[in-house]
């Protein structure tokens, strides 16, 4: 036990001072201290072990499920966490900055693109901030690793006629209010499969939902949805309190059945990358262009940040440009 100790002892030594001697002094310091250790015995703390369940990843993990973060989100963390421990192969508490970016690394050279890299480093950031937090350990490894810069791709919305093509190559009226509802509400597509037909007031043209957080919030539509929801609803004759069913099952509808549909008319529409999200997207994009202050916009999307609302709004370069001749 004391030789293990003594190797993991000098093994935390150099990651601690790699980076401030060179590899020669290193090994006069390991060498050293190596010699003054054969006097010593030392035992390694149990938590420090790498074997066995870690308790901190599921005390994170617990501590997400408390702020009412998705399941999905929380086994993504869990997913993403589990792959990192697993390739460095020591505890949580060992982890150090050089063993992240030496991971980042390998997982760049096996093709993993910049932006899912960064996506990884925030997670490993999210997840080591709230152990020091707690103080559940003494350092952040995440503290000096950088953000990975990614190139930003122009992300495009529907234009007027590309919504009108959809519209035309739906062949039933099922079809055409969700395709309006998803695009007057900008509703993420698992709360459209949520809603229940008594959530949406057609009256008032507006809709209860339940997003993210298991926050609710208002959405609205136009008269044209209210008008497709009304012959959708009495064109049905399930008893099925979903919003929106299987046309053959009267089940309701999953996301994956939408999401189907969506490609289905995209491809006879000729319209391209057709996807519930990209909905979302274009809402955003045109109540902004319409002069909607940017927090109503993030409170339509059920955003808490407006950093991510911004994500969403696609500039139209026409508008910045008028703009500048306008303020010049």
């Amino acid at each position: 036990m004391s030789m293990e100790a003594n190797a993991t002892f000098l093994n935390r030594l150099e990651e601690r001072l790699s980076d401030k001697l060179t590899v020669a002094n290193m090994a006069d310091v390991s060498s050293a201290i190596s010699d003054i250790l054969y006097d010593f015995t030392l035992t390694i703390n149990p938590k420090d072990r790498p074997d066995g369940p870690d308790d901190l990843m599921d005390a994170y993990l617990s501590a997400l499920k408390v702020q009412g973060r998705s399941p999905k989100t929380i086994e993504r963390y869990r997913y993403v966490i589990g792959r990192l421990m697993k390739s460095v192969n020591v505890s949580t508490r060992q982890v150090t900055v050089y063993h992240l970016r030496k991971y980042l690394s390998e997982e760049k050279e096996n093709g993993m693109q910049d932006s899912t890299l960064e996506g990884l480093r925030q997670v490993f950031s999210a997840y080591f901030n709230w152990l020091q937090r707690e103080n559940l350990i003494s350092q952040n490894p995440t503290a000096n690793l950088g953000a990975i810069k990614c190139q930003k791709k122009l992300k495009k919305t529907y234009s007027q006629a590309d919504i009108e093509k959809l519209k035309e190559m739906c062949n039933n009226v099922r079809d055409k209010a969700i395709v309006c509802f998803l695009l007057n509400t900008g509703c993420r597509i698992n709360e459209v499969v949520q809603l229940d037909r008594d959530a949406v007031d057609i009256q008032n043209m507006e809709c209860e939902v339940l997003g993210k957080g298991d926050k609710w919030r208002t959405v609205y539509f136009d008269d044209v949805t209210a008008m497709f929801l009304r012959q959708y609803f009495e064109s049905r004759n399930d008893d099925n309190p979903a919003l929106f069913v299987s046309r053959k099952t009267k089940k309701r509808i999953a996301a994956g059945g939408i999401r189907n549909m969506l490609k289905k008319i995209g491809d006879l529409a000729e319209v391209e990358k057709v996807h519930p999200h990209k909905f979302r997207r274009t809402l955003a994009t045109d109540l902004s262009a319409h002069g909607m202050p940017i927090q109503e916009v993030a409170n339509i999307l059920g955003h808490e940040k407006i950093d991510t609302t911004m994500k969403y709004v696609v500039l139209n370069k026409n508008a910045v440009k008028t703009s500048y001749n306008k303020y010049r």
